[in-house]
This record gives structure tokens, sequence and C-alpha cells, in this order.
């Protein structure tokens, strides 16, 4: 069974590197910088007339708004307590939602919908209802949909979740990150447990059937001891999913983090410590590896869904919809169609201003050719499947760039491979991510070009 397999820490060491996430490909650092709005309205209503007819589509909404910093948060975030800037956000979405709704042939079918953030529970219940119903207004809820939102513990009332649960949402995570209280005031996010079990409970009291906890290792101050009490403590709510992840230390783009005294972060060989002991601690409590930080009960639908080959990956991360079809509103977000990304302008002027001068707010994205949706899917089948067969006509490719690695990963017990396909080994399952990168045909490139760069400096 894959979670009864002991993980030898060395190969854990080697493969430690900073490799992509894979809630897209290409990823975003190799995007262009400026897209054509009139090329990405064509596409969009293009694959809008397909996708929307076969699997419906799916909605994520950027609410930004938080009302302190989390020192260690990368997301892009607007601090205040002024909660009138609720209203110009609102209407804003709602024009925006209007201007793809101008691009729509058809009545869309909504079968995913996802609010974060940001706190999106920064929202009043009143305004949240109004944005649901704004998006819901005049479109088919698909039977089999899935709407989930981001909630704070401490700010996610049992109203927000009343309203919420009778527009159709049911599932809601919560980012509880670490419960240890030094830790929870260096990374300035305090959450007594109290708060998170209340906003466990209401949550099922107001019927919601699927509650995740977002957890970190790596962050500042936090230890092996210290780990353990969150689980203990978090354990005892039994979420239905736990997301387990890798605490990212990028001063460079995330200026908060400066604030951080590095000397604080676990060292590398600590760090792996911290994701072995939480690792084990979800499998001795029942939960299965879905993936790339990802855990869940056996009765949960990412499991099942798992389990059927039916999982799905995007930028909200695994999810059992498995629609190619994903609309970004709001700053920042992304929409993904299929063979095209766009995002969306990441300052709140910018946004607002192209929105208010009728314009889609996409500033950043990429158009994808041939070989880019060819391995596209490798790489989602990969992440949600553990196996994928290769096209022929791209041979040479893999043989450059994809076998070299492959080879390398085999030997070390990760995958196999032919000249038809891969698939994980019950080891390579826990190193999907490293598996995955043999396949970013611009990552290997950039290697190769940086290498010989090197190379003929040297010389």
């Amino acid at each position: 069974m894959m979670n009864e397999i002991t993980i030898p820490p060395l190969l854990i060491k080697k493969y430690n590197q900073p490799v992509p996430r894979y809630t897209s490909y290409p990823t975003v650092p190799f995007w262009q910088d400026i897209i054509s709005r009139p090329q990405w309205t064509d596409r969009f209503q293009q694959e809008f007339s397909l996708e929307n007819v076969r699997n419906g589509i799916s909605i994520y909404i950027h609410l930004p708004f938080c009302e302190s910093l989390c020192t260690y948060c990368g997301c892009n975030k607007k601090i205040t307590s002024n909660h009138a800037v609720e209203e110009p956000y609102l209407q804003t979405i709602e024009k925006e939602w209007k201007l793809y709704r101008g691009l729509m042939q058809q009545t869309p079918v909504i079968r995913e919908l996802h609010l974060g953030g940001g706190t999106p529970t920064f929202f009043s219940p009143l305004n949240l209802r109004r944005l649901i119903n704004t998006i819901l207004k005049n479109s088919i809820v698909h039977p089999m949909h899935e709407f989930s939102i981001e909630g704070h513990p401490n700010n996610t009332t049992a109203e927000h979740l009343k309203v919420l649960a009778s527009l159709g949402f049911k599932r809601i995570s919560y980012g509880v990150q670490d419960m240890d209280p030094e830790v929870q005031r260096v990374i300035n996010r305090i959450q007594p447990f109290a708060n998170v079990q209340h906003a466990t409970e209401e949550a099922r009291k107001a019927g919601f059937s699927s509650v995740n906890f977002d957890l970190i290792y790596g962050l500042p101050l936090q230890t092996a001891a210290g780990l353990r009490n969150t689980f203990n403590q978090v354990l005892a709510l039994k979420p239905d999913r736990v997301a387990f992840y890798s605490y990212a230390h990028v001063p460079w783009t995330s200026k908060m983090q400066r604030l951080f005294n590095e000397s604080q972060l676990p060292a590398p060989e600590e760090k792996m410590q911290l994701y072995l002991e939480g690792r084990s601690l979800l499998i001795n409590n029942g939960y299965h590896d879905i993936g790339m930080d990802h855990f869940a009960l056996p009765n949960d639908s990412l499991f099942l869904a798992k389990e059927k080959g039916k999982l799905h990956r995007n930028f909200m991360g695994y999810t059992t919809q498995n629609n190619e079809f994903l609309v970004g509103l709001g700053v920042s977000a992304i929409s993904d169609i299929g063979n095209a990304f766009a995002q969306n302008e990441k300052s709140l002027h910018d946004y607002y201003h192209a929105i208010s001068n009728g314009m889609l707010a996409v500033k950043k994205g990429y158009f994808l050719n041939k070989e880019d949706l060819h391995f596209r899917r490798y790489i989602k089948e990969i992440a949600c499947n553990g196996s994928t067969s290769f096209n022929k006509e791209d041979r040479e490719p893999l043989e450059t760039y994809s076998f070299p690695i492959l080879a390398q990963l085999q030997k070390d017990g990760l995958v196999d491979y032919d000249l038809k396909g891969a698939s994980l080994t019950a080891i390579g399952h826990y190193f999907i991510r490293n598996v995955c990168s043999a396949f970013d045909m611009y990552l290997q490139r950039s290697s190769v070009a940086d290498s010989r760069t090197l190379f003929s400096k040297a010389i």
C-alpha cells in the first residue's frame, strides 16, 4: 500500500529542489509580459463555445483584502481595516463579469466556483451573497457543481457560513498554518485553537461537507515538538483534507519576509524532518497522500476522484471538476481556457482603470502551441493519474530533454519509462513535482542554455 512506504531521507534531500507546482504549463515565469487583448478574446470565445457545452466552466474570484498582514504570505493582497473598499471592488467585479458575459454566445454552465484571496471572509455575508448572486444570475448551475471558499478562522462567522451554504457552497479551507504561539507571533497570524475549532464546528453545522486545513512546514521558529502539537490539535477536529505546504522563503519578491531573522528558519535537514514528521502523523491518522502536499480522508471526494482516475489540476490546485475552462475575476486573477492563459493586472489601480474603461484587465499571459499542449498533458497526467503516454511526434524533445532526467529518476526508483510512456513508482508518487519537471521543456531548455553559457565562459 502507498501509505505504508518509507521514503528514504537521502532521496528527499537529493530532490529537495525549487520545482514548480505545475498548476499551469508553461509556468508563469515563461509567460509573455504583455498579451494581445483581441487575440485573448478571440481564443476565449472559441474555447468557451466548445467547453461550456461539454463540461461547463470554472470561475475563480480573487478577493484581495486582509485586515492584518501575515508576514510569510506571498499572495497578492491589500491590507486595510476599511471595509468601505468592498463596494467599489464588487462593482468592478460585476463590470468585469459583464464584459466576459458579452463574449459568451451561450448561457454559462457553472461547474466550479472558488473564492480566494487575500481573505474572502473580509467581505460581509451580505456582500458575498450579492457577489455570488451576480455570477449565478442568468447562469446554469451544473448538477455536479462544487463551490468553495478560503476562510480565516478569526473572522469567518456563522452568518458567513449560513449565507454561503444557502448559495450552494459545500467546501471551505481554513488557513491554520501552525498552532505554536511563538510561530504565530513571528508570522503575525495569531489565531487561538478555540477560533479554529469554532469555525470548523460552525461550518459543519451550516452544512459544509468538506472542511479543509492548510498547514505549513519550514516557518520561522518551527520545531518538531511544536509541529507535533499543531497536528495533535488540528487532527482532533478531523479535517476532511489537509494541504501541508512547504514555506517558500522568497524575500526578494515578498518584501515582508525580510522581517524574518533567517537564523530562525529551520535548516534544510530540519525542514525535511518536519515534513516527514507531519506526513507520518497524517498517514497514521488515516489520511491518504493525494500528491503535491495534499492529503485526504478515504471518504473525501478528492481521494475518491484520485482512485477513479478522475482527478484534475488547475490554478486552484487539485480538484474533482474535470473541465478545461477557468475564468479568473478580480485583481491578479488568472484565467485558463485550455490553450491560453491570461493574468489580470496586479495593482488595484490598474485593474480598476482597465475595467472602468470597458476593457478586460488582462495583462500577462501565454498562447500555447502544439508542443505545449502535448507536454501539458504529460505533466497533468503524471500529477493526477501517475502515468502518461507519449505522442510519437514528440520523440525528439523527449529524447533530448526528458529521457536523460527520467533515466536518473528511474535509477533512483522513482519512475518507470520507455518510448511509449512513463509511470510513477510507489516511492515516485512522493516526488511528483520532480517527475513533472522532466517534461517542462521551458525549464529544461533554459537549464541546458544556462549550462552552455557557463561552459563557454569557463573556456
